[in-house]
């Protein structure tokens, strides 16, 4: 780091620690928006020099640093900046660009990937990238299990030997060139290996550094460098001198701040705390847009907000209670309500954007009635009592989940159903979850790359049970539908697969499709180079201030 970055940061530190001294809460988080003043004045450098440092606020903390771990979107922000996959999506969609592999061949069959790797790329530990270090990364992964790299499986079928496992085998053919053999054709594989799970970390620090140290000791060849993490308050980036791309990045230090409230986030924000500004309310937009000194973005739409009725627990393992709870919930006072008319109703479990999308599906109405008709014949004429889950973080696909909860614990006591709302810290959250523990809980997706099998397969297929199937729900035809899907290579031919799938899994009801949101961010009027990307992971290497 060079003499100016080290006085920018003792500056921050300065600054940070007179105001948490100052204004500190019970467990060391800066809620409100006004504790931390590691932005606005901080952001600037002391002698007046044009400013270098970006600070975004954010929703909730991430779970962890290593990107071959998590699942949740506020990892990915901070993953992938430090991270970079063999291949990249384009700017502001999910079109295939070289990344570190700067081309590739695919044989005639399908089954055979080979990659030529950019040169002259280091690690931000000084280790050189090549063959070898991808091959670290694939073995890493493939010896996994599902309660460890869930993505992996999601993505690729399984680990190791496994039956399912598409990869038969990953080899450097020389230092600058990489072969993946698979067992089956996979249609969306280059699209799998862009998303940000398969940021490829330092193989030194895979073997020098146990599991939970990786997830707080992140490296990788991207433009930013991990300097520090404080739980549930911010995490600290600086710029990589060393970055294989000279002109990047633009700015010296990107710090990502931790503020759960909406309304605090944007006041901070106001304020010049903060330049970024991620899961604005949509009612809070036209203040936005009129604010001289402020800028709204729309984030292009490729996402799902749903409740999940978890199908190994009474009385979810019941069709007809599912389709009741999908008929009982007035999805579209809901989008009227929290949504600001940047949303649509959802019927089916991916958004109508994604190829292979069935709009010929009918979606369930709003019918208490019917709802009541359907507990009836489940043998529930009189109710039930059930925990709701409510999100304790906004996310883009759903801005207030608390406030959804209470709609949707309305609409439910109206036909007999008494609803608890409950909540957990984010992280636990998604973990018991995960685990099957939930009655019904509000949680979302928003795509990784763009295709019909990162919704359906991911979220919905018995393979992943325990990773992404966080409903438990299986049913073998859908299952045959979306393998033949993955492995299918005509575009039409794949898309039926889906359309027949959707049709399967909206008659079996394991969710409750609430809404496809346009997510909005905000920033400050002189941040320039920002482009907000459809998976919700944002390069931040273009950023910069007028």
């Amino acid at each position: 780091m060079n003499k100016k970055a080290w006085l920018l940061f003792f500056v921050l530190l300065l600054t940070v620690s007179t105001a948490l001294f100052g204004c500190s809460s019970d467990d060391g988080s800066s809620d409100d928006g006004g504790s931390g003043n590691d932005g606005g004045d901080a952001a600037e450098e002391s002698n007046g020099d044009a400013q270098d440092t970006l600070v975004f606020g954010r929703g909730g903390d991430s779970v962890a640093l290593d990107p071959i771990t998590v699942t949740d979107g506020e990892s990915f922000k901070v993953t992938k900046n430090i991270f970079e996959q063999l291949v990249e999506f384009g700017e502001q969609d999910t079109e295939i660009n070289p990344g570190l592999a700067e081309e590739w061949e695919v044989s005639e069959d399908g089954l055979t990937y080979t990659f030529m790797l950019r040169e002259g790329v280091t690690f931000h530990d000084g280790e050189a990238f090549n063959a070898d270090a991808v091959v670290a990364n694939f073995d890493r992964w493939a010896s996994g299990t599902e309660d460890k790299f869930y993505y992996y499986k999601s993505m690729f079928g399984g680990f190791g030997d496994e039956e399912g496992h598409v990869i038969e085998s990953v080899t450097a053919v020389d230092e600058s060139t990489v072969e993946i053999k698979l067992k089956r054709p996979q249609a969306p594989f280059l699209k799998n290996l862009a998303m940000s799970p398969f940021g490829l970390v330092s193989p030194k620090a895979i073997s020098d550094m146990s599991e939970d140290e990786l997830a707080e000791n992140p490296v990788g060849t991207g433009p930013f460098k991990f300097v520090e993490w404080r739980r549930n308050e911010r995490i600290v980036l600086e710029k990589n001198e060393d970055y294989w791309n000279s002109e990047y990045p633009k700015v010296n230090q990107v710090i990502f701040r931790s503020i759960p409230e909406n309304s605090a986030r944007l006041n901070a924000l106001m304020s010049g705390e903060i330049d970024l500004a991620d899961g604005i309310n949509p009612s809070d937009a036209a203040q936005i847009e009129g604010d001289e000194n402020l800028q709204l973005f729309e984030r292009p739409s490729m996402n799902i907000g749903y409740l999940g009725l978890t199908a190994t627990r009474e009385p979810f393992d019941d069709p007809k209670v599912r389709q009741a709870m999908n008929h009982a919930i007035d999805r579209q006072a809901i989008v009227d309500a929290f949504f600001e008319g940047r949303a649509e109703v959802a019927k089916n479990p991916m958004p109508p954007v994604i190829a292979g999308y069935n709009d010929d599906i009918e979606g369930y109405e709003y019918d208490p009635e019917k709802a009541k008709e359907l507990l009836e014949e489940a043998g529930l004429g009189d109710g039930f009592d059930m925990e709701l889950w409510a999100m304790p973080v906004p996310r883009p696909y759903m801005p207030d989940g608390q406030k959804v909860a209470e709609a949707i614990q309305s609409n439910l006591a109206e036909v007999g159903i008494n609803a608890e709302i409950v909540t957990y810290e984010w992280a636990t959250y998604l973990e018991k979850a995960r685990l099957g523990e939930a009655d019904a809980f509000l949680l979302g997706w928003t795509g990784d790359n763009g295709d019909a099998d990162n919704f359906l397969y991911v979220l919905l297929d018995q393979d992943n049970i325990g990773s992404n199937n966080y409903t438990y729900y299986e049913n073998q035809e859908v299952h045959d539908l979306l393998i033949e899907a993955q492995s299918e290579v005509d575009e039409d031919t794949r898309n039926q697969l889906y359309m027949e799938a959707q049709e399967l899994i909206h008659e079996d009801a394991p969710w409750v499709p609430l809404a496809h949101s346009t997510p909005l961010m905000a920033g400050s009027a002189n941040l320039q180079g920002f482009m907000a990307h459809p998976t919700g992971s944002d390069w931040l290497h273009t950023v910069s201030f007028e």
